[in-house]
């Protein structure tokens, strides 16, 4: 297994740059002082695809061979990681091949397909959706991109871990949302070389803590079923590539129920008028949750997404 490296997020930098504009990070002062800390938000919502993922879909079609384009590419997402690989294969003109589980946020499903993407729905989560994906790879003959453990993809959305230590070279803390931990991955590699006394906390929802308790037993813990609304973090079981940099790089893991993160999607609602998704709202739920051993520090959350499902939304807003 290859790992990526903090070289390779620096040679996907220019590539993910030709597409993606860099995100913003903004310290809101409202947040910093509920919180007593210096909060910024890196502003991950604001890419064409409102999350993260894009940038590693970008660098990965980028480098793929002619032969791979012309096939295809195949991905099982719950809506962020295919909407970087549809956006990606728009640009690289590749065909998108989709496999999404049942009942999925119907504004993703929209936002896929007017990419150009192929959708196919099959299971009731993630978990069972990857388990089709990868076995109708072979006889698509597509290039069948894992949402994780690729190392083009890793390094493609390290690029914002480039951006947020440019812009605010030393902070004590980054948060990172963490469903199989790709985000939280590029962030540590860049970290790990630019700040090295930065501390990296990864987030996850206590309805679908598997990768989490892998990280802290030492080996990999699964579940046969998941309980958050939140799609960005609702996955059964750790990924391999991933788990094996986070063993090495991540400092922290924390959990956050579910009513903290409509708290934070709310209060990121009111304060900045942006609208997150349960995983990009996670890392406030958990500077809420921290407040105490964040207190005077300077902390960056990472926002990784905005695409929330509006049924969702009008729940909490009722």
């Amino acid at each position: 297994m290859t790992l990526p490296t903090y070289a390779d997020i620096v040679a996907a930098a220019p590539v993910v740059h030709r597409y993606i504009r860099p995100t913003p990070l903004h310290e809101w002062p409202a947040l910093s002082a509920l919180l007593g800390c210096r909060l910024f938000l890196k502003h991950e919502n604001h890419t064409p695809t409102t999350a993260f993922k894009v940038r590693g879909g970008v660098y990965l079609v980028s480098q793929l061979s002619d032969e791979q384009r012309r096939r295809g590419v195949l991905g099982c997402t719950t809506g962020n990681h295919g909407q970087s690989l549809a956006f990606a294969a728009r640009i690289f003109s590749t065909r998108c091949v989709l496999v999404v589980p049942s009942g999925l946020n119907p504004d993703k499903i929209s936002a896929m397909r007017s990419l150009g993407a192929e959708l196919i729905e099959h299971g009731r989560d993630f978990d069972e959706a990857k388990e089709h994906c990868e076995a109708i790879r072979e006889s698509q003959g597509l290039r069948y991109v894992h949402s994780a453990d690729e190392p083009d993809l890793i390094a493609g959305v390290g690029t914002y871990g480039l951006e947020m230590f440019d812009d605010l070279p030393t902070p004590d803390v980054v948060l990172v949302p963490v469903g199989l931990g790709s985000g939280i991955c590029g962030t540590a590699l860049v970290a790990a070389t630019r700040s090295p006394a930065t501390r990296v906390i990864g987030v996850q929802s206590e309805g679908a803590p598997a990768v989490t308790l892998s990280w802290r037993k030492g080996e990999d813990v699964s579940f046969p079923s998941v309980q958050t609304f939140a799609e960005g973090m609702a996955t059964r079981r750790p990924a391999a590539m991933t788990m094996a940099i986070m063993r090495k790089h991540v400092h922290d893991m924390v959990l956050v129920n579910d009513d903290s993160l409509r708290e934070a999607i709310r209060l990121l609602l009111r304060v900045t008028h942006n609208l997150a998704e349960g995983a990009g709202a996670a890392t406030l739920a958990a500077a809420m949750q921290m407040r105490e051993q964040l207190a005077g520090k300077t902390v960056v959350a990472v926002l990784s997404g905005g695409n929330l499902d509006l049924r969702e939304l009008a729940k909490m807003m009722a």
